[in-house]
């Protein structure tokens, strides 16, 4: 569910500017709004699932999720679009940091990495079939893919009664609690981890997810359904390099896992605007997901390690309000790179953005 709402729809972007009659960066407003509200919820959403469980927050942000997001497939207009994309943002604003903290609530050490991995593979298993599901779908329509949140529902009920997972205590006085948040919050590991989420998301949801489809679509006229399959190529590779996160984790490291995977992802941001026909785009493809697929579980690794159960989940969600002002930013940041230097622009960008970090890890690890 994390990923299904921003997957599935990139790929009929471009019959969006078309049928509903709005200018290119424009169309990125449709992820903004729906990251948004994760930015200001997410922290509160967090210390409520410290005090009072997951579950009490996660089903909620699933009903929310799922009707708001199938009801956008019947918008008539781009504003009420909009308007119902916040809304399933509302929902959504828990869900990718709660999975996080489950997961680090059930596991630990070298576990923990392992299932991070797995949970990674997981999402890009979605994040590889979603586009081209969607791809498919707005073949029909630009509409279609928006009906897929509805899965939301029979995942909530599945969550409600089969779920089996540890819960908080929540025994703390509110000041004691958020007195030892406060200070998880302020470790400089921590506020590292952040800045390295923040660039993460600029860069998926600027450069590529927003400006990818459009470039393929306006140089070489390609259908929702070669997008959908061009961006599922990323995935599949994120997926095969996720699992493989434990073993790798074990012999390098996760700090040093994240500066590889910026490395992979400035190549392959390098090397999009260079492609000279549709097929080849596959090797870029592959290349950035080998880094995604190395990058999120480390991340997500490292910050459920941080913490300990009582504040796992503020910790997580915090960094999931970092990660979605990547998310809301990215095609803002990117959409000013296109206005200034055209479709190759964002990409350029995005490599810089992507060395910086790399150069910023090894600045970091020296002093």
């Amino acid at each position: 569910m994390a990923v299904l709402s921003v997957a599935s729809i990139t790929p009929a972007f471009p019959r969006i500017i078309q049928d509903l009659g709005i200018k290119p960066h424009q169309v990125g407003l449709l992820i903004t709004i729906f990251t948004f509200p994760g930015m200001i919820l997410a922290p509160f959403l967090g210390v409520l699932s410290d005090r009072y469980g997951r579950k009490k927050i996660l089903i909620p942000s699933l009903l929310l999720f799922g009707l708001a997001g199938s009801g956008c497939g019947f918008a008539g207009s781009f504003k009420a679009l909009l308007f119902l994309r916040f809304f399933q943002g509302v929902g959504a604003a828990a869900l990718s940091s709660l999975t996080g903290t489950i997961i680090g609530d059930l596991f630990s050490g070298k576990e923990r990495a392992m299932a991070m991995g797995y949970n990674s593979s997981v999402l890009s298993v979605g994040t590889a079939s979603y586009p081209a599901i969607g791809g498919a779908m707005a073949l029909f329509g630009w509409n279609y893919p928006f009906f897929l949140p509805i899965l939301a529902l029979p995942v909530a009920y599945a969550a409600l009664f089969h779920l089996e997972n540890p819960e908080p205590e929540g025994h703390q006085k509110l000041s004691d609690y958020l007195k030892g948040a406060w200070e998880v919050l302020k470790n400089r590991g921590v506020l590292g981890v952040f800045l390295v989420s923040i660039a993460t998301f600029i860069i998926l949801y600027g450069s590529l997810l927003t400006f990818f489809p459009l470039l393929v679509d306006g140089r070489f006229g390609a259908s929702t359904m070669t997008i959908g399959l061009l961006m599922s190529a990323m995935s599949v590779s994120t997926a095969l390099t996720s699992t493989q996160m434990g073993r790798l984790s074990a012999k390098f490291g996760e700090k040093n896992l994240i500066k590889a995977a910026f490395l992979f992802y400035g190549a392959a941001l390098l090397l999009i605007p260079a492609m000279p026909s549709v097929p080849l785009y596959v090797l870029p493809a592959v290349i950035f997901g080998f880094g995604h697929g190395m990058n999120i579980p480390a991340i997500m690794s490292l910050m459920a390690g941080f913490a300990p159960i009582e504040h796992r989940g503020v910790l997580m969600s915090v960094n999931g309000m970092v990660l979605r002002m990547g998310q809301t930013a990215g095609p803002m940041v990117m959409g000013i790179a296109y206005t200034w230097w055209g479709i190759p622009g964002p990409f350029y960008a995005g490599a810089a953005l992507a060395l910086a970090v790399t150069i910023g890890g090894v600045i970091a690890v020296r002093y």
